[in-house]
């Protein structure tokens, strides 16, 4: 019995790696909406048995990263454009809500810090570096949602980013989205500066909106990209 319960421990701490490995994937574009996720292949990949590895990709399809279909196996999920637009609609006023409390929280050290951070996505925007751009942008977000200090409202919205953060790194290769992302984030950053919570919000929902508007013009792009 004891070795059962240890086993059944190790398979959990095995497909939690696994699920950890596979998001970062999934966010960074190394696995793109649409591909597919054969167990033999990631097995042999984790050095595992497939056991975690059906384990992790039922976790996965839990968050909505992946998809399982009968007699098809695991794929990355590929969004409809209804389906991102709507999410990228709660993802706005969940960010937007993070901007009313950071205006109400947020202490000079931490204001300095999102200042910095958007320093570095003009820097990057400039250069046309889009994963140096990628990176600054979600350090940013993150720090908004930090600056909320409020855990539960941070749970719910980084689980939703990471449903849509793929889609969000397509965007910013459209011609001159990282300029406008970055000039946009300093709006932002003035309100709640200021403490002007109902312009910290508004001003977050609207540049997740913008994002949204773009969505059906990423997923045309994705769609474009796996047919070659």
């Amino acid at each position: 019995m004891q070795r059962q319960l240890e086993s059944g421990k190790e398979t959990a701490s095995t497909a939690a790696t696994v699920v950890e490995a596979l998001e970062d994937d999934i966010l960074h574009s190394v696995l793109k909406p649409g591909d597919r996720l054969d167990e033999q292949v990631l097995a042999k990949r984790f050095q595992v048995s497939r056991t975690p590895i059906r384990e992790a990709l039922r976790d996965l399809a839990a968050s909505g990263l992946v998809e399982i279909r009968r007699n098809q196996g695991a794929m990355v999920r590929t969004l409809t454009t209804t389906e991102l637009i709507e999410m990228f609609q709660v993802v706005a006023e969940l960010e937007g809500l993070c901007c009313r409390l950071c205006a109400r929280r947020m202490g000079d050290a931490e204001l300095a810090e999102i200042r910095r951070l958007n320093e570095v996505c003009e820097e990057r925007a400039r250069a046309n570096d889009h994963d140096g751009f990628f990176t600054a942008n979600n350090l940013f977000h993150e720090m908004i949602y930090d600056g909320s200090q409020n855990a539960y409202l941070q749970e719910e919205v980084r689980k939703l980013r990471n449903r849509v953060n793929v889609y969000r790194r397509h965007i910013s290769f459209q011609p001159r989205r990282m300029v406008r992302s970055a000039a946009e984030h300093w709006k932002i950053v003035e309100a709640i500066e200021k403490g002007e919570e109902d312009a910290a919000h508004s001003h977050m929902r609207e540049h997740v909106d913008l994002l949204a508007g773009s969505a059906a013009d990423v997923l045309l792009a994705l769609e474009a990209r796996n047919r070659k």
